[in-house]
């Protein structure tokens, strides 16, 4: 709260009761307090920051320390933006934690986050999300028809082991987590109108009934977690669509990241829409008229360069109720793009909007991209954004880096939007951070 120089002593006073008031209440209770026509600025982002091991118990051996580079790169990247709820990508899932919680996402809170890296302020997550994910698990079919099963290309979402490359949600204020919704079970073939894959070569489906009658639609899975703010919900749509590569002619990946990404145009969409849509546990239908939602996560799709379907990402972007009056960008992501030149010069998207490092088409790569995406309805005004790219002369680039780079190859995106809600709370303060871009 701000106080004009030209207000009354009794405003001042006030002020000062509040700030004590905050210094002494819990999270909880001001984060659900009474309601207020003053929308306070909230920070939501996403970070794909590559928490991913090669066997199901390593993630946990590596956080149970706290010494481990990578996540203490990861953590400082989260202490400078400090979002108040957070999207994790590529973060393993494992059973260990209890109901919508992981081990995994324990130990990083504990060991990484509530400790200070390199200076920076700990932050502390009181909530968590974490349900399992469709990697690794075994389908029983020869998804990429080369005759061989149960390789990791054949499992419901790529993986080499069950919760591979899964997702996590950190937030500051509570989940209803009754309310809840997962569609780590939904079928692809129960999307109307699906862009199903077609074997060019035979003009054939690539899938056969067989397939088609388990094949799910999410690669990792799709998450409805409502965020009560004050006395309002947010859904926070969370999901990681497949990347659009690493298969054939058919693009059997590229058809279902464009699916991925239609699942939630159709979910925010009320009525005939979004009818079609079950969760695990059989409720159908998506949002209802006039409900706040935040879309958040890397959807590996640029709207003008790289290898997904051309439209993909515009089912989101050019959706009518999707605000997109505030585009995320940086200046880290401008400068490497001059510096590492190559097919970066034939992009035709900006520069300063991407979000991923990808490789030069000399390694085989299709350069830097936007692919991480934080979507706010338009009921929810953007108050600013960014992507936490520093420039080489920043003293944070060191966090981000060149490859082999020391976080992710991806970047942390942000947007601070205004919630109807309490007019003071705890978190506002945390909005104030030099180093954001």
């Amino acid at each position: 709260m701000k106080s004009k120089i030209t207000k009354k002593r009794s405003k001042f006073i006030l002020l000062g009761v509040l700030v004590l008031i905050m210094a002494l209440t819990g999270p909880a209770a001001l984060a659900n307090g009474p309601a207020n026509k003053t929308p306070i600025p909230i920070r939501f982002a996403t970070f794909n920051a590559s928490l991913n091991r090669n066997n199901p118990e390593q993630l946990i051996e590596d956080l149970s320390a706290r010494d481990n580079a990578h996540a203490k790169a990861v953590a400082e990247i989260i202490q400078r933006t400090r979002p108040h709820v957070l999207l994790i990508n590529e973060f393993d899932y494992d059973d260990q934690g209890g109901e919508y919680d992981s081990l995994a996402a324990q130990l990083f809170q504990d060991n990484y986050l509530s400790i200070s890296q390199n200076g920076a302020e700990p932050i502390e997550y009181e909530y968590r999300f974490v349900a399992p994910s469709n990697t690794g698990v075994p389908s029983g079919r020869d998804f990429n028809k080369n005759g061989v099963f149960e390789e990791p290309d054949d499992a419901f979402g790529f993986g080499f082991f069950p919760g591979q490359f899964g997702m996590v949600v950190y937030s500051m204020f509570s989940i209803d987590y009754d309310a809840a919704r997962t569609f780590q079970l939904f079928l692809w073939k129960d999307m109307p109108d699906a862009m199903l894959p077609i074997n060019p070569a035979t003009g054939e489906s690539w899938y056969d009934k067989g397939d088609l009658d388990v094949f799910r639609l999410s690669s990792k899975s799709h998450w409805d977690v409502p965020i009560q703010i004050g006395r309002r919900t947010v859904h926070f749509l969370v999901s990681h669509p497949t990347p659009p590569v690493f298969d054939g002619p058919e693009d059997r990946n590229g058809t279902r990241n464009n699916d991925e990404i239609r699942f939630w145009a159709d979910y925010v969409s009320p009525g005939k829409k979004s009818r079609y849509i079950y969760d695990d546990d059989g409720v159908s239908g998506g949002l209802k008229p006039g409900e706040m939602f935040v879309i958040a996560g890397d959807q590996n799709a640029d709207p003008f360069d790289g290898d997904s379907v051309t439209g993909s990402i515009q089912q989101l972007l050019d959706h009518p109720l999707v605000n997109t009056k505030v585009t995320p960008d940086s200046e880290g992501g401008v400068e490497q793009s001059i510096l590492q030149d190559e097919n970066n010069d034939f992009h035709l998207g900006d520069p300063a909007f991407d979000t991923a490092d990808f490789a030069e088409a000399t390694f085989g790569g299709p350069g830097n991209l936007r692919a991480d995406y934080v979507l706010p309805r338009k009921n929810l005004r953007i108050f600013d954004a960014g992507v936490f790219w520093p420039t080489t002369d920043d003293p944070l680039f060191g966090l981000v880096g060149t490859y082999p780079f020391p976080s992710s190859d991806h970047r942390l995106v942000w947007i601070d939007v205004k919630v109807p809600g309490p007019r003071l709370s705890k978190y506002t303060n945390s909005l104030k951070v030099k180093h954001t871009r």
